[in-house]
């Protein structure tokens, strides 16, 4: 038991979340194992069909997995994992205003209730002081999927000396592009937890300019090693980074080159993001957000 009276009993399910048999059991376990709340997290918000309304919190992270899909597969998810679920819902928690936006814009049953509540990160991501290498900074860019943008990042930095090391798998497709544009890069895959933390710990900026974004946790995550952040001025982006990160147009090859060209170029400028990248992070404190999400157990619990 904590302080506020929050007893967290957490349920994992029995079944993988596949196939219609499997889902359908694993609504019937949720509705026998429920307790005075539910707080549904994971792809899995259908077990809200078997949970009190009154008593059922649902969290949605993004709209990824509707927006890639067409046809009648996107009829599928849209209805059973968003649709359905808000009506058997009090509260849908979302982690960015951003998601929010979304929901109100894509899903037509709208949940009663939606408050942002946002991530945390892990405690691993600790100050590390590092001298800037400014004949040539180590940019690290988190992330290979389509909407990071890499093919505009690496347009961007053609020229400039700098070394570019992306974690995630390359496709063919941004070797090539690499590889024409003549960028110094390394590259990494299916790190350990404590292998992307060296990789912040070895960066001298961390390059996120991605189209879109639900959260953008790499930007906390450098925020709280302390390195300054390129980052985009759409979506979830600004609202994370705060005042702590250069903001530029991830649709504009000339305002990612110039975000980078002012940032190695005035110390000053440098110094002062990491220093408003430090009180940013303070708004995703774990004590912040666990205290949120405590308030609104409480509120659930307490309505009878």
């Amino acid at each position: 038991m904590n302080r506020q009276g929050v007893f967290p009993d957490v349920k994992v399910l029995p079944w993988s979340s596949k196939g219609l048999v499997n889902r359908l059991r694993s609504i019937a376990w949720a509705k026998r194992h429920q307790g005075k709340v539910n707080h549904i997290t994971g792809d899995v918000h259908f077990l809200a069909i078997g949970l009190v309304r009154s008593k059922t919190i649902l969290t949605v992270l993004d709209l990824e997995m509707l927006k890639r899909l067409k046809g009648w597969k996107r009829f599928i998810i849209k209805l059973f994992w968003f649709e359905i679920p808000f009506r058997y819902c009090k509260v849908v928690t979302v982690i960015s205003d951003a998601t929010k936006q979304e929901i109100l814009r894509l899903i037509r049953t709208r949940p009663p209730r939606i408050e942002v509540i946002p991530c945390v990160v892990d405690k691993q991501f600790q100050p590390m002081p590092r001298k800037f290498n400014q004949n040539c900074p180590r940019i690290l860019q988190i992330g290979s999927g389509h909407n990071k943008n890499i093919e505009r990042l690496v347009a961007a930095l053609e020229g400039m000396n700098v070394h570019l090391h992306i974690v995630g798998r390359l496709s063919a497709s941004l070797e090539r592009c690499l590889q024409s544009h003549k960028i110094q890069y390394s590259n990494a895959v299916g790190l350990t937890s404590s292998e992307i933390l060296l990789a912040y710990q070895n960066s001298d900026i961390l390059s996120f300019v991605s189209t879109e974004e639900g959260f953008g946790m790499p930007i906390l995550e450098a925020q709280w090693v302390e390195r300054p952040v390129v980052t985009s001025n759409c979506s979830s982006m600004p609202e994370v980074a705060g005042d702590g990160a250069v903001l530029v147009d991830p649709y504009d090859i000339t305002s990612i080159r110039n975000g980078f060209q002012r940032l190695i170029a005035d110390d000053k400028f440098r110094n002062e993001l990491v220093a408003k990248g430090r009180q940013n992070r303070a708004r995703f404190s774990i004590e912040s957000v666990a205290a949120q999400y405590i308030a609104l157990y409480q509120s659930l619990h307490h309505r009878g």
